[in-house]
């Protein structure tokens, strides 16, 4: 069966209407089919900016920071850097009262760059070097996420160099969760990289040592499960397992009185797409971390999240100009664009779905299912898979794809030596440039060969 029987049931009867529910809440078409994000024209940004390029609603990504602000009011909630960084963003973390985390040196940087409080910054990495904790440590970072022996091996040794201080620690957890997500990005299983096992008795094991060595200040437990999840039952099983071994160590004296349940909340990317509002996470996880802290006799820790893409997914939609259009009778419509895996490696690395939109112009034609690919030499240089444009889409084009704000900046490369797009803040009916556009003389000016 072709992809275009596959789809036929689902054809929609109008591709001129945004889909609601995953584009910035500032999105609408006006009358000439010309999509506005932030009060601002895609046409104006694509003729003073170029494409392809990155759109950053700055409106959208501040409100998003402060529902979850309020949903998890009771919790500390640290904005997930990794998912999309730049000064803009991290200001607008800090001043809505969210604190960040970041995984590296380099991540740390922007939090240095705007003043962000220390004490609101969490680090993460599986494999943190020297210079990086050495950096976190001299920043007076507020907690350092511990995931493995090696870590703590380097921790403690370092530890005496800042006397005024102890290092205070998170231990993060292998719960033996599988997440309902894509196998590159469940992270909370045995067979994978992070933390420690808690089937193994390698976490109680390593929290056991903490609390002997008195190098280090144990603050708690953290959890990461994975990613785009948009249900609660793998985080609501993590947290009962977590408080089940804080609980055991607890018996011994050993004080654990933080519980970091990580992020992964997903978005839609699609109109199939149900992810779990925030406030009704927060209540569930709340209710299932003190519920289950009743049964086993002990206090209820303060709680912790780290959203990221639930955060800066929706705030971001990629702006591209078609070159080609290629009709294969019977199997689809190729729409060639002026990016591709480069500065949206996210399908070709997850296969993950995403929706497309004609975006400087109105169409009367009836809908055709199209693949939406890159400029790059690979067959897997494919922006969306599989949904429907105006059957009469040319080059010259503008077309755009929502919820690109989470890890398309983050993951964008250089393949084929094609410099990355910059990111276009919008907000109130102005555009400005917070990244500039990468250029080749950039790329060159790397190689000193």
């Amino acid at each position: 069966m072709s992809a275009a029987e596959t789809h036929s049931s689902s054809t929609p009867a109008d591709v001129s209407e945004l889909r609601p529910g995953i584009w910035p809440t500032t999105a609408f078409q006006g009358d000439d089919g010309v999509l506005n994000i932030g009060g601002v024209p895609v046409t104006e940004v694509a003729e003073r900016y170029g494409t392809p390029a990155y759109l950053f609603d700055e409106t959208e990504f501040q409100a998003r920071c402060i529902t979850f602000r309020e949903a998890f009011h009771d919790f500390d909630v640290y904005y997930a850097g990794k998912a999309f960084l730049t000064r803009t963003s991290a200001r607008i973390a800090e001043e809505t009262g969210l604190s960040l985390d970041v995984c590296t040196e380099g991540e740390l940087a922007y939090a240095k760059a705007v003043g962000f409080p220390a004490e609101r910054v969490l680090m993460h990495g599986n494999n943190k070097s020297e210079a990086e904790l050495a950096a976190a440590l001299a920043y007076g970072v507020g907690r350092i996420v511990v995931d493995s022996r090696e870590e703590l091996d380097r921790l403690e040794a370092m530890a005496p160099r800042f006397p005024d201080r102890k290092p205070a620690v998170l231990l993060r957890v292998t719960v033996g969760v599988r997440a309902d997500t894509h196998v590159h990005i469940a992270t909370a299983h045995e067979d994978q990289k992070f933390g420690f096992s808690l089937v193994s008795g390698e976490a109680e094991e390593a929290v056991r040592r903490v609390a002997k060595g008195g190098l280090l200040e144990l603050r708690g437990l953290h959890s990461h499960i994975g990613s785009q999840i948009l249900d609660t039952a793998g985080f609501e099983a993590a947290a009962k397992r977590l408080a089940g071994l804080r609980a055991k160590l607890m018996e011994d004296g050993i004080e654990l009185p933080e519980l970091d349940l990580g992020g992964g909340f997903g978005i839609a990317y699609t109109a199939g797409d149900e992810p779990t509002p925030a406030k009704e996470i927060a209540e569930i996880l709340r209710t299932v971390v003190a519920k289950e802290c009743a049964a086993l006799g002990v206090s209820t820790p303060r709680l912790a999240i780290e959203p990221g893409r639930a955060i800066a997914g929706p705030a971001g939609v990629t702006l591209y100009r078609v070159g080609t259009v290629k009709h294969r009778e019977g199997i689809r419509t190729f729409v060639a664009v002026d990016g591709g895996m480069s500065d949206n490696v996210r399908t070709a690395l997850y296969e993950a779905a995403y929706s497309v939109q004609l975006a400087g112009r109105t169409s009367d034609s009836a809908p055709t299912l199209v693949r939406v690919v890159g400029k790059h030499c690979d067959a897997g240089d494919v922006v969306v898979r599989d949904d429907y444009l105006p059957s009469d889409v040319r080059a010259g084009d503008l077309i755009a794809v929502p919820g690109t704000g989470a890890y398309c900046r983050s993951l964008a490369h250089n393949y084929n030596q094609i410099p990355r797009p910059p990111v276009i803040a919008v907000a109130k009916g102005r555009a400005r440039e917070i990244v500039r556009r990468e250029t080749v003389e950039d790329l060159m000016g790397l190689d000193v060969g």
